[in-house]
């Protein structure tokens, strides 16, 4: 983002803010606060790309976080969610992919503040020490986590999550024993490697394109209590709650306030997710809301 970009949103996030602060009053009253779910891949000062935060940008984002909402898990997340029980704004951590970095600073970070955090993992990856393809294509293999650092992620009280086995693109795999074999065999195994219940999954990508009916179906017949798409989205009392809506950490600072004051328009443009969970169940638009419910 170059600097006259930032220096606009950064404008607009400043001269919103009364009307944003307004909105999030009356949400807050009517226990309705959005539940804000950023994403990040690897923390660190070395090498640095479109999917790395520097060490002090992160702790600017804690910090930031820590002083103003909720901090809590996945499985508080969907609780206000479907009980529409969320009287204050909250953020949830998640991480993808399974960086080695991140055991460095950020991990031990969060842990040592109580923060709740959910880290997804690609096993196969992890498992036979495989740089991610698009490191290597960038011409720099970094490096992922090894098995005992995944075990003391875990052991912090961080939540792992799966991030299927090869970071397959679902998009282009439709094959329904390849999804058992990325999602519902990776999950066994996954829960094998790490000696507790693997209750999330993310989707690599995470696009509406990533999001095909066979691997949602995969999802929930393995008995995960819910999936994390990429696409920029907020969750909202009284929506879907097996669907969990992120946006990226971004490094732009202006950026993540921008997301993390709540913009309605961002919910109005955010695409419709359509999907059948349970026996029985008919097909449902999850992507959208009723966002003319929510004060302008």
């Amino acid at each position: 983002m170059n600097l006259f970009r930032s220096a606009a949103l950064n404008a607009r996030v400043l001269l919103t803010a009364p009307v944003r602060e307004v909105r999030n009053r009356w949400m807050q009253k009517q226990l309705a606060s959005p539940m804000f779910v950023p994403f990040y891949h690897r923390v660190a000062d070395t090498h640095p790309n479109d999917w790395t935060i520097s060490c002090h940008q992160f702790e600017r984002h804690v910090n930031y976080c820590e002083s103003r909402f909720d901090l809590i898990g996945l499985d508080e997340l969907q609780r206000r969610v479907e009980q529409k029980d969320s009287p204050r704004p909250s953020v949830t951590f998640s991480f993808d992919d399974g960086y080695a970095e991140n055991c460095d600073f950020a991990l031990p970070l969060l842990a040592e503040r109580g923060i709740p955090c959910i880290y997804f993992v690609a096993i196969d990856h992890l498992q036979r020490q495989i740089p991610f393809p698009h490191d290597c294509e960038a011409g720099v293999p970094l490096a992922v986590n090894t098995l005992t650092q995944l075990r003391e992620i875990a052991a912090m009280g961080i939540e792992i999550g799966l991030h299927t086995r090869n970071h397959v693109d679902f998009s282009k795999v439709t094959d329904q024993r390849t999804v058992h074999h990325e999602i519902t065999n990776a999950k066994q195994e996954l829960e094998q490697m790490i000696g507790s219940r693997v209750r999330y999954f993310a989707f690599p990508y995470g696009l509406p394109a990533q999001l095909t009916r066979v691997a949602i179906d995969a999802v929930y017949e393995s008995g995960m209590e819910g999936f994390c798409s990429a696409f920029g989205g907020y969750n909202t009392v009284g929506r879907d709650s097996f669907h969990i809506r992120r946006f990226h950490g971004d490094t732009c600072f202006a950026r993540l306030q921008n997301w993390l004051s709540f913009d309605p328009e961002k919910l109005r443009r955010e695409p419709a997710i359509d999907y059948r969970i349970g026996h029985g169940a008919s097909a449902r638009e999850f992507g959208r809301v009723n966002s003319e419910a929510l004060p302008v």
